[in-house]
C-alpha cells in the first residue's frame, strides 16, 4: 500500500492505463483471429472484409499507444501471407 499520496495517484493511473491496454491487446488478437478463422474456412468474402477490420483496429492500437509499429506490421504481414496463400 502506497505511504504517499503521489503514490497512491500513481496507482490509480496505472490500474487505468493496465485495462485500457488490456482492452486494445484483447481486440487486436480478437480481429486477428476472426481473420485467421476465416481463411482456415475458405470464405474469401468473410476474409477480406475481416481483414480489413483487422488491419483498422491494429493501426489505432499503434496510434493510442498500446502496440509498437512493427508489432503491428508483423501481424498484418502475416494476416497479409494468409490471405495469399488462400487466394493462390
Amino acid at each position: 500500500m502506497p505511504n504517499k499520496k503521489s503514490a497512491e495517484r500513481r496507482v490509480r493511473i496505472a490500474e487505468r492505463n493496465r485495462l485500457y491496454n488490456k482492452y486494445w491487446t484483447s481486440r487486436c488478437k480478437t480481429a486477428v483471429k476472426r481473420v485467421l478463422e476465416a481463411v482456415e474456412s475458405g470464405n474469401a468474402d468473410e476474409a477480406a472484409k475481416t481483414f480489413n477490420a483487422a488491419q483498422s483496429v491494429i493501426d489505432k492500437a499503434v496510434v493510442k499507444g498500446v502496440m509498437h509499429r512493427n508489432t503491428a506490421a508483423r501481424r498484418k504481414e502475416l494476416m497479409s501471407r494468409r490471405m495469399k496463400a488462400m487466394n493462390a
